[in-house]
């Protein structure tokens, strides 16, 4: 841990925008649990439930295509604040979502909320690179993430309890407050990063780019490999265990934000305990690492107090999955694609991480048992860890540090 607080010393502009990050995030998962609490109150089929965490993912990539070329440019921090503002007019909005001919208005705020949200994280990502190299970058994508999943822990937890105590509108106004002072902090931060105004409109940017990646192969490959990671968009498998499995047991929100609570506890410790073994040799097997623990999981399901130590376990290997295949692909292309690269990365992730929640509530509405969903998706990490075993042999690939 000391090795990021130096890090935090040393770049000013790091810092802020990590405390910024922290305040974004949290506001960002604080109201999910809200959202979730709604829909199962509402009663809602498991397919609504999917369609809603798969929104969550929709948005960021259908806007990915053009994203990129925005990103490259526009001064980082004009767009950040619009971005921000977008993420607090949403979030109050959802006040107004009552019953579920309301379901409409909350698949639009939440696709708008989620949008500007992925263009914000795509942004920041693609500024990280023109502030940091080498170690730091890596240091400074693990510090992102590990704040991501701070931010998930306390978020997730904290609503839980907010929800149950003072109900579902309250937290919907406390997370836009929150959002407003991130918005806050991001004006009164100075970002000077060198803007290279293209004189191509933005078709000719994305033509420019898929020629890039079509004569840099291993950019794609490690797109790809980034995206088995949206296999851990566990949102509705969690929100359908607590509605079948624990609604006996405890409050539906206190539920929901001690599952995600304890999942995030992994992601937090995850990078500390694994940091000896973030090298390219090594990832295959922290996949396969990954795949174990989501079959622990599946096993431990229905207990509940089991099943949230079976999620502590499942977090423990996903930020260093996550962290070290981004730092990867930054490390591995050009500086002049970082924004569009970056966006086209996240489209991937997205889509994987929409798939897998359109995929949940697929086979939870065909008559599969929430264990096999579960066992399904951990084989898909088995496929992650051979497949970046390939990459290795066939690309030239640059270590990090």
């Amino acid at each position: 841990m000391k090795q990021y607080i130096d890090l935090l010393k040393e770049e000013h502009v790091l810092k802020r925008l990590s405390i910024i990050q922290l305040i974004a995030y949290f506001g960002a998962w604080f109201s999910n649990v809200a959202i979730y609490t709604l829909l199962i109150e509402l009663h809602v089929t498991p397919s609504i439930v999917a369609f809603v965490a798969m929104l969550h993912f929709l948005a960021g990539v259908i806007q990915a295509p053009i994203s990129g070329s925005i990103i490259d440019s526009m001064k980082p921090k004009k767009l950040l604040l619009i971005l921000i503002t977008f993420e607090v007019v949403a979030t109050f909005l959802l006040i107004l979502v009552n019953n579920i001919s309301d379901l409409w208005l909350l698949y639009t705020l939440i696709f708008i909320k989620m949008a500007a949200a992925s263009f914000y994280f795509t942004t920041e990502m693609s500024l990280l690179p023109k502030l940091l190299s080498g170690d730091k970058l890596q240091k400074a994508n693990e510090l992102h993430s590990i704040i991501w999943s701070l931010s998930y822990t306390l978020g997730m937890g904290l609503s839980g309890f907010v929800v149950y105590l003072f109900g579902i509108k309250f937290a919907f106004i406390l997370d836009s407050f929150m959002f407003m002072i991130g918005l806050y902090l991001l004006y009164k931060t100075e970002i000077h990063v060198e803007v290279k105004k293209s004189t191509d409109n933005l078709l000719q940017m994305m033509r420019e780019t898929f020629s890039y990646i079509k004569r840099t192969p291993q950019a794609l490959h490690l797109m790809l490999i980034h995206s088995f990671v949206g296999l851990t968009a566990f949102d509705a498998l969690v929100a359908l265990m607590v509605d079948k499995y624990y609604a006996s047991v405890i409050a539906t929100s206190l539920a929901l934000g001690l599952l995600h609570a304890s999942r995030a506890i992994g992601l937090v410790i995850g990078p500390l305990l694994l940091s000896r073994f973030t090298k390219n040799r090594y990832i295959s097997y922290i996949f396969i690492a990954q795949a174990f623990s989501v079959w622990l999981w599946a096993y431990l399901m229905k207990d509940f107090y089991m099943s949230l130590f079976a999620s502590v376990i499942v977090g423990l290997f996903t930020t260093t999955l996550w962290s070290y295949t981004y730092t990867l692909l930054q490390k591995n292309i050009e500086e002049k694609y970082y924004g569009r690269i970056v966006a086209y990365n996240d489209m991937l992730f997205l889509s994987s991480a929409a798939f897998t929640s359109f995929m949940i509530g697929f086979l939870a509405t065909s008559n599969y048992s929430l264990e096999a969903i579960a066992v399904i998706i951990g084989f898909g990490f088995i496929l992650g860890g051979l497949y970046f075993a390939w990459i290795l042999k066939s690309q030239k690939l640059k270590e990090i540090s």
